[in-house]
């Protein structure tokens, strides 16, 4: 298996690896080290191995040069800027001592008065440097921001290779794709693996690109794509013209190499057909958490939510877990709390001390509401569930955004297993599957009067939420084991030759015959 990221947080892919490998597949997951040095662990019985990856292709080729007719003043985009302003702050730091030891100085002391006034001349001049650093540091980060998403420039150079090269614009406009490549291909090619499971949008190239070139070694590899997101409705992660159409050439070139595809939902496997003409309809593996999952690491004890929290059992705590980001609609839990007496929110997020959740601790000072929000980092995943229990309700805020309309995400099921009572914003698949169900309350996204409403409801009378997971079935259906026998199906299909190319290819075949080959994952 490959993963572009560093495995741990990604419980999509831990599951994966766990459970193929507990079916009997050797796995070997791949995936991006955070440092410069390779790492290895195990994964219950899979392999874990993360890559060294450098990254300089992902760099923009303007981002090495001056912007000499618009900023004529800008440092070079070199790092030199940081280098000057750090030594200003050293020089100012300096002085602040040397001031300090003159001020308390024997008045006998030779030269004293002349030197503080030179010590005044010197201060004068590290003001005036700091200003004229500062001001060349503005103009380095405006030639930057400058040339984000909306700058014609971008839009035009996207055009003129869409035009040019067509779906292998990707190579000019996001050529950062092949750093990626070049730091799994060679690791792929050495494994010799007999099926490659691709995880979303960038590790598809990888594994079609080892397909070929197995093909023309004389081997077969079975691709499994794993497609997570529906990529012409993600928010682009680069504020640039070119990631989007980059990242759209690049799935549409490659999706035709896919053996099988997977995806985490009906709405989003739909959605796949229409966008590359896939023959069948992808499998649907869900973002369910695991039912054995206390039995992954017995030793390791379950942190206690309010114990984080520093919060007795009677005090009302409404939980978030997930990504830190803005449309993901932490704020409106924070912007609520004045009009919620004594309730709790729990953030279990991503990047704790990120700038996304700075601002969010911001406005909770602000509101005075700031002793009442808890920001906490991630659990192990198999310990998600339990933790989650200590809360009163689950809170999914997300806002209105293509991928969010059509799929019940990992949250979503992380609170069910906990049993928790639902407040989640009115996207699609979410309120659909909640009104259906009775397990929650729905309210209209970025409405904080609406939301108010909702968790007053689920606060006020829990039973009648909580009776909504008695209805036989419907935890069950829910869980991993159940979606890891889709996938285990769809590995056997295509490693025992039935299969057609890109989609579904009828029942799942029996088993081959002996060890079961080798599974690469990559997500």
């Amino acid at each position: 298996m490959l993963v572009d990221n560093g495995v741990n947080g990604d419980s999509r892919v831990q599951k994966a690896a766990r459970s193929a490998a507990e079916a009997g597949w050797e796995v070997i997951l791949l995936g991006r080290s955070p440092v410069a040095e390779e790492r290895t662990w195990q994964l219950g019985q899979a392999q874990v191995r993360l890559l060294s990856m450098s990254n300089p292709l992902a760099r923009r080729r303007h981002e090495f040069r001056r912007s000499w007719l618009r900023w004529p003043l800008a440092y070079p985009p070199n790092g030199v800027a940081r280098h000057r302003q750090q030594s200003v702050k050293a020089w100012q730091a300096d002085l602040a001592v040397r001031g300090a030891q003159l001020a308390v100085a024997d008045p006998a002391t030779p030269r004293l008065r002349l030197r503080r006034q030179a010590l005044r001349v010197e201060q004068l001049a590290v003001r005036l440097t700091r200003t004229w650093v500062s001001g060349r540091h503005w103009m380095l980060t405006q030639a930057r921001v400058r040339r984000r998403f909306r700058h014609p420039w971008d839009r035009a150079y996207t055009l003129f290779w869409q035009t040019l090269k067509g779906d292998g614009a990707w190579r000019r406009l996001e050529p950062g794709l092949w750093d990626y490549e070049l730091a799994y291909g060679p690791v792929v090619d050495e494994l010799r693996p007999d099926l490659v499971h691709a995880n979303d949008f960038r590790m598809l190239g990888v594994a079609a690109r080892a397909k070929v070139r197995a093909a023309a070694d004389g081997r077969d590899i079975q691709v499994v794509w794993d497609a997570h997101e529906f990529l012409p409705g993600l928010k682009p992660w680069q504020d640039n013209a070119r990631w989007l159409p980059a990242h759209r050439a690049h799935e549409r070139e490659y999706a035709p190499y896919a053996d099988a595809v997977v995806t985490v939902s009906d709405g989003l496997a739909e959605l796949l057909v229409r966008e590359h003409g896939l023959v069948d309809t992808p499998e649907v593996v869900l973002n369910a958490p695991a039912a054995g999952s206390e039995d992954l690491d017995p030793d390791a004890p379950v942190p206690d939510l309010r114990a984080g929290c520093g919060i007795g059992p009677d005090v009302p705590l409404l939980v978030y877990s997930g990504a830190a980001a803005r449309q993901r609609g932490l704020d409106i839990m924070v912007e609520a709390l004045p009009q919620l007496p004594g309730v709790h929110a729990a953030l279990v997020v991503n990047r704790p001390n990120g700038p996304y959740m700075a601002k969010v601790r911001a406005t909770a000072a602000r509101l005075g509401v700031a002793d009442r929000v808890h920001v906490l980092p991630y659990v192990a995943h198999w310990q998600v569930v339990p933790f989650l229990a200590g809360a009163d309700a689950g809170i999914i805020p997300i806002h209105h955004w293509p991928n969010h309309e059509i799929a019940l995400i990992t949250k979503f099921f992380e609170y069910s297993h906990a049993r928790l009572p639902l407040v989640v914003s009115d996207v699609k698949t979410m309120a659909d599957t909640v009104r259906s169900t009775g397990q929650g309350e729905v309210f209209r996204a970025e409405d904080v009067a609406d939301y108010v409403r909702a968790v007053t409801a689920v606060l006020a009378e829990p039973d009648r939420y909580w009776a909504a997971y008695d209805r036989p079935g419907l935890l069950e259906s829910w869980t991993w084991e159940a979606q890891a026998e889709v996938l285990d199906a769809v590995y056997r299909r295509l490693l025992s030759g039935s299969a057609s190319a890109t989609g579904r290819a009828g029942e799942p075949a029996a088993a081959p015959e002996g060890p079961l080959p080798a599974v690469e994952v990559v997500p």
